[in-house]
């Protein structure tokens, strides 16, 4: 190298502290947009509980509550019934969770606001709630998503394995009933079925994040559930016309989880009752016990709603 070369990398090499200095490293290196990734948590809470909170107001002058609570049935059995009815998928879902991240009691809360938050405001949204609150409640290796994301798949996959397994049952009753359901609607809705259940399992490595053991337990959770809630929910119907016999109450819960999950069936409100009328006959009764458990089940969904979400703003409020 000539004496000009060495010369002329002399400033270079001076100037090397400073350019790798670490101020310079800093102007440099851009900062994240959002450095801890949870600051939209600290806020989704609260717009839920508001979300809630409105969703109660413009509901609550729909239900007559004195004219409800007089028609109900006024025993200890069916108001425990119809609560553990009510609390059965926030309970499993802690169940759940407590086996994954071993939440506390308190995840209780969160999870009721999981399920109101899907059922009055928009399908799923509740799931992104109970995320935001498992980042920053529960302590764990990875992100909670994962989780959420497995538990949802696998609820809506053991939902349809349950329904076809019932379909198979009660299909000679649906089918001696002629229902207003053609042939076509029916083999597509049953074909709906059976491949959204057998894709999550046909690709559980690129779709899942939870190991097979603890998918296998959720999946095993959320089918004692579904079947669970549908015999708690024959129960109810039973204890509001107790003449007719449980086994037939039964029976009509598992043709309602039927009509419920088959996905391009219309008016499957409608076929429920005529298909309760048909089977169990005392048709005005009929129509009133499913109108009244509906209105019951709308009405503890604004009352726990409008205390979650009045909690939740408090709560909020002295936090800051």
């Amino acid at each position: 190298m000539s004496s000009t070369d060495i010369a002329s990398t002399r400033p270079i090499d001076a100037a090397l502290p400073l350019i790798d200095g670490p101020a310079m490293r800093e102007l440099l290196v851009p900062a994240p947009l959002v450095k801890s990734g949870r600051n939209w948590t600290a806020w989704f809470g609260p717009v839920i509980s508001l979300a809630l909170l409105a969703a109660v107001f413009v509901q609550l002058g729909s239900i007559d509550f004195p004219l409800l609570l007089g028609l109900v049935p006024r025993t200890l059995l069916f108001w425990g019934v119809f609560a553990l009815t009510y609390s059965l998928t926030p309970l499993f879902d802690w169940f759940i969770f407590n086996r994954l991240w071993s939440i506390p009691a308190g995840g209780l809360a969160a999870l009721f606001r999981k399920r109101l938050s899907n059922e009055l405001l928009l399908g799923y949204v509740g799931d992104v709630y109970f995320y935001t609150w498992a980042r920053r409640h529960v302590r764990m290796a990875g992100s909670p998503f994962g989780a959420v994301k497995d538990s949802a798949i696998l609820s809506g996959v053991m939902g349809n394995v349950v329904t076809l397994a019932m379909l198979a049952l009660t299909f000679p009753l649906l089918s001696s009933l002629r229902l207003a359901i053609d042939g076509r609607t029916l083999g597509i809705s049953l074909g709906i079925l059976v491949l959204t259940s057998l894709v999550p399992m046909l690709l559980g490595r690129r779709i899942f994040s939870l190991p097979a053991p603890k998918r296998r337990m959720v999946a095993a959770v959320h089918f004692t559930r579904i079947v669970a809630n549908l015999l708690l929910y024959a129960w109810l119907w039973h204890l509001m016309l107790p003449d007719v016999a449980l086994s037939w109450w039964v029976m009509l819960s598992t043709v309602r989880l039927v009509l419920s999950r088959l996905p391009l069936v219309p008016n499957k409100d409608v076929l429920f009752a005529g298909v309760a009328t048909f089977l169990v006959g005392r048709e005005g009764e009929i129509a009133e016990i499913l109108a009244l458990l509906a209105s019951l089940l709308l009405a503890t969904h604004l009352l726990v709603g409008l205390l979650l979400g009045g909690t939740g703003i408090i709560r909020r409020q002295m936090a800051l």
